[in-house]
């Protein structure tokens, strides 16, 4: 990974600040793009500190804005113009009903809708890396997702499970219409399940709702170091250099749900996130 340039959205906690500190050990120059630059910068040092290297960088990145999204990208792309791997780590689980400053459903919003304008923006870098990947952390959950194009952001009978779970599918759809369109690129792209992990994903960061249940659960669930695993290998690894379009749990290709491989579903649904997403 030598000098190699790695993008890790939501670096500043969780897995994506554990993925951050393994690939600037290995000698990458890592990029964290965070929402709020505050809390990054406590955790830009910690991942100086631990990984011994100052090759570690923070931008920001707020994947609910697409203004944002597009500053980061022109930022970076103005600075750097070509990028080695794209790890679209970031995720939101809300308990209730929120929306981003667009006015999409916020899991929706942020966890699909943002990575893939962010993507888009980036492309034209990973292409001039001798071999661009891009790496969609998805879930499990996808399996009891659906897209629903009549109301896609919720507005009526909303849960936590059915806005996960459909901005879940919504990785695994996207990463399938991606690599169908970069065929004959040297990009590759490819998702995974990390498995349960113990993140704070799911604790209002205003509230502190949330807390109790995580704290119950934690010791059942991997560290973010173990579930960073899967996305540091599919990032370095010479072993999926010529792989894409997959979908990976435990560093293994996986077959994802029937739903997540209906690519009629997924060219359907790449229209709708490019007429959303404004592109």
């Amino acid at each position: 990974m030598k000098d190699k340039k790695v993008i890790i959205t939501g670096a500043n906690s969780g897995m994506g600040l554990a993925a951050a500190i393994e690939m600037a050990k290995k000698g990458a120059h890592v990029i964290m793009a965070c929402r709020s630059l505050e809390r990054g910068q406590a955790t830009l040092e910690q991942a100086k500190r631990e990984s011994k290297s100052n090759a570690v960088e923070l931008m920001r990145c707020d994947l609910g804005s697409l203004l944002s999204i597009r500053e980061f990208a022109k930022k970076y792309n103005d600075k750097y113009h070509s990028l080695d791997v794209l790890i679209n780590n970031a995720g939101v689980v809300t308990i209730k009903r929120e929306l981003t400053e667009d006015g999409f459903e916020s899991m929706m919003g942020v966890n699909h809708l943002g990575h893939f304008l962010l993507t888009r923006l980036l492309l034209p870098a990973l292409k001039q890396s001798p071999q661009g990947r891009i790496i969609n952390v998805s879930s499990g959950a996808h399996k009891i997702g659906n897209i629903h194009f009549d109301d896609p952001y919720l507005t009526k009978g909303f849960t936590v499970w059915k806005g996960y779970s459909q901005s879940k599918l919504a990785n695994l759809l996207f990463t399938a219409e991606l690599a169908k369109k970069l065929q004959g690129t040297g990009v590759t792209v490819n998702a995974l399940h990390p498995g349960a992990v113990a993140t704070s994903l799911g604790v209002n960061r205003q509230t502190g709702f949330g807390k109790g249940v995580y704290a119950l659960l934690k010791p059942f669930f991997l560290t973010p170091e173990q579930g960073a695993q899967t996305a540091i290998y599919l990032a370095e690894s010479p072993e999926v250099e010529h792989v894409t379009g997959h979908y990976f749990y435990k560093r293994k290709i996986e077959l994802p749900a029937e739903r997540a491989r209906d690519m009629d579903l997924a060219a359907k649904f790449w229209e709708w996130s490019d007429k959303e997403a404004g592109i």
